[in-house]
C-alpha cells in the first residue's frame, strides 16, 4: 500500500495534537494531506457511479489498523553513530535500521566518536559523504565546539549542522577536548546569532581526574557502587550552575543563546534548571531511558553494559527525574545511543574502570519508556510529546517532523501498546548485539514504521532499500 502515492491509515486511536482520537490520516506525495473522521468515505458515489460532490480523490487506498495506536514517528536528537572512522563501533546502516525498528523516523547524529570529529566544514562534508545510501531514516547532524575551532563556527553552522555540542570534561576522545568558561563565552554570541542550541555534556571534574569514560577512583575493578561514587552528583550540579551563569552573562550582553543540558542524570541539578527558566533564559535539558528505567541499587557488580557517563543513579533520584518530566523542567527523552565494540566494553573481565561508557538501546526506547511511564500516570499522548514533538522542536525540525499535522512529513509509527515480551539478543538491530536490557520484560511493540509515506519497517522486516535523507539546516 505504501507504494501508492495516495493512501490512508485509520485507527480508533490516533495521536493528534494533545489527544488520542479515532481518525483517518490521508497521505499524499509523502506528506500528511489531511486528517478525517475515522469513518470517512473516500469514494462516496451517486447512484450513477459519479463521485459525490465534495468527496475526496478517487482510488485512495485505506488500511484499517483497528485499535492499534497510530502516532508520529519518534525524533531522537541524541545518537552516536561513529561513522566515518569508527564504523566498527556502529555505522549509519545499522543505527538507522535499529531506529526504524524502534519507531524512530528521524535521528540527529552527534559530532563524536567518528573520525574526523565534526568540528569543521571539511569534516562535516566527510560525514555527509559517508551517509550515502545508508540511511533508513532521516538524519540531521550536530557539530562540535572545542577550544581551537571557535573561529570556524560560523562556517560550520552555515554548512548545515543543526547546532553544536561541547564537553565540560574529558570526552575520552583526544580529538574532542573539553571547553572552559572562556571558550563558552566566546561561542555563545555566535550560536545566538545562528539561533541554534548549544548542547553541553555537563560534568565538571573538580578533582581533575581522568577521562570521562574512566574513573577518578583507582582500582574500581568491578564494583558498580565504587564507579557511582567516583562520579558524584556534584559534578553535574556544578556544571549546570556554570552554564546558567555564562548564559545569564551572555544575555545581559545581548546574546540570548539556547543552552541545553544533555543526558541529565542528577536530580539535584533540577533546581538550577528551573531557576534558569524562571529567569527567562532559553535553557533546556533532556534525560534518557537508562536514567528513567534503571536504578543503581539493582545493577550487579561487573556488568559493564550498564556503565555510562554520567552514571545511572539511585531509585530516589530516578523518581525525581520522572517528576521533572511531569513538571516540564526536563523537556524531553532521547536515547543517547552510545555503542562500541564488545571488546571495549570489557564484558568478560567486568572491569568498570577500563570499560567504555555508553548504553546501547536505540530501538527499545519507546517500549522501555512506555512500560515505566504508564505505571506513573503518563499517557501515550504524553510520551509522543516527549519523544516526537519536543525533540523535533528542539532540533529545529518541527515544521516537517514530530506531529500528525497536515503538511508535515508522513512519518508514522504503528504501535501495539499492550503487547508484552522479553527483550532478547536476537531482536537487536544495532551493530553489536549487546544491551543491558536483554531479559527485561517490556510492554509495547512497534508493528510498522513509515518514513515520508513509505513503509520502511513491518513485522520485523525492513522494506526495500534505504529511503532516508540528510536534514541540513536551511534546506527544509
Amino acid at each position: 500500500m505504501s507504494e501508492h502515492p495516495h493512501f490512508a491509515l485509520r485507527s480508533q486511536r490516533v495521536i493528534v495534537g494533545d489527544e488520542m482520537i479515532p481518525a483517518c490520516v490521508e497521505i499524499k506525495n509523502q506528506l500528511i494531506h489531511a486528517i478525517h473522521p475515522y469513518d470517512v468515505d473516500f469514494n462516496a458515489r451517486e447512484d450513477d457511479g459519479s463521485l459525490i460532490e465534495g468527496s475526496l480523490i478517487e482510488d485512495c487506498l485505506i488500511e484499517d489498523l483497528g485499535d492499534k495506536v497510530l502516532m508520529a514517528g519518534l525524533v531522537d536528537s541524541h545518537v552516536h553513530i561513529n561513522e566515518p572512522g569508527r564504523t566498527e563501533w556502529e555505522g549509519f546502516n545499522t543505527a538507522t535500521q535499529a531506529a526504524a525498528a524502534g519507531g524512530i523516523t528521524t535521528l540527529v547524529d552527534m559530532p563524536l566518536n567518528c573520525i574526523p570529529v565534526t568540528i569543521t566544514k571539511t569534516a562535516f562534508a566527510e560525514k555527509l559523504a559517508a551517509v550515502n545510501d545508508k540511511l533508513w531514516v532521516d538524519c540531521g547532524f550536530w557539530g562540535g565546539v572545542v577550544p581551537h575551532n571557535i573561529d570556524d563556527l560560523d562556517e560550520l553552522l552555515t554548512a548545515g549542522v543543526l547546532g553544536v555540542k561541547s564537553f565540560l570534561i574529558d570526552s575520552g576522545i583526544a580529538e574532542f577536548p573539553p571547553v572552559a568558561e572562556q571558550d563558552i563565552a566566546q561561542a555563545l554570541p555566535i550560536l545566538a546569532k545562528h539561533n541554534v542550541p548549544y548542547l553541553i555534556h555537563a560534568e565538571l571534574d573538580c578533582q581533575h581526574g581522568a577521562a570521562a569514560n574512566k574513573s577518578t577512583v583507582a582500582n574500581i575493578t568491578d564494583k558498580y557502587q565504587s564507579f557511582l561514587n567516583s562520579r558524584p552528583k556534584q559534578w553535574e550540579n556544578d556544571a549546570v550552575a556554570l552554564m546558567v551563569k555564562v548564559a545569564k552573562e551572555a544575555k545581559i550582553k545581548g546574546h540570548d543563546a539556547k543552552v541545553h543540558i544533555v543526558h541529565l542524570s542528577s536530580a539535584q541539578a533540577l533546581a538550577s534548571i528551573k531557576q534558569a527558566k524562571a529567569q527567562g533564559l532559553q535553557f533546556t535539558a533532556e534525560t534518557c531511558p537508562h536514567y528513567l528505567t534503571l536504578a543503581s541499587e539493582n545493577i550487579p557488580d561487573g556488568k559493564t553494559l550498564f556503565k555510562c557517563c554520567p552514571p545511572i543513579r539511585e531509585q530516589e533520584n530516578q523518581d525525581k527525574l520522572w517528576q521533572a518530566l511531569n513538571d516540564e523542567i526536563i523537556s524531553f527523552i532521547v536515547s543517547d545511543h552510545s555503542p562500541c565494540t564488545p571488546q571495549l566494553k570489557h564484558i568478560d573481565s567486568g572491569d568498570l574502570e577500563k570499560a567504555w561508557g555508553g548504553i546501547s538501546a536505540l530501538q527499545f526506547g519507546l517500549p522501555l519508556i512506555w512500560t515505566a511511564a504508564k505505571k506513573r500516570g503518563f499517557s501515550l499522548v504524553d510520551i509522543s510529546r516527549l519523544m516526537s514533538f519536543e525533540t523535533s522542536e528542539f532540533a529545529g525540525l518541527s515544521k516537517i517532523k514530530g506531529q500528525i499535522v497536515p503538511g508535515r512529513h508522513a512519518d508514522l509509527c504503528v504501535f501495539d501498546d499492550e503487547c508484552e515480551y522479553q527483550i532478547s539478543t536476537e531482536m537487536i538491530k544495532h551493530k553489536h548485539k549487546i544491551t543491558p536490557y536483554v531479559g527485561k520484560t517490556v510492554c509495547g511493540k512497534i508493528l510498522q514504521t513509515y518514513l515520508r509515506g513509505k513503509l520502511i519497517y513491518c513485522d520485523d522486516e525492513f522494506i526495500d532499500l534505504p529511503q532516508g535523507q540528510p536534514l541540513l539546516k536551511g534546506q527544509f
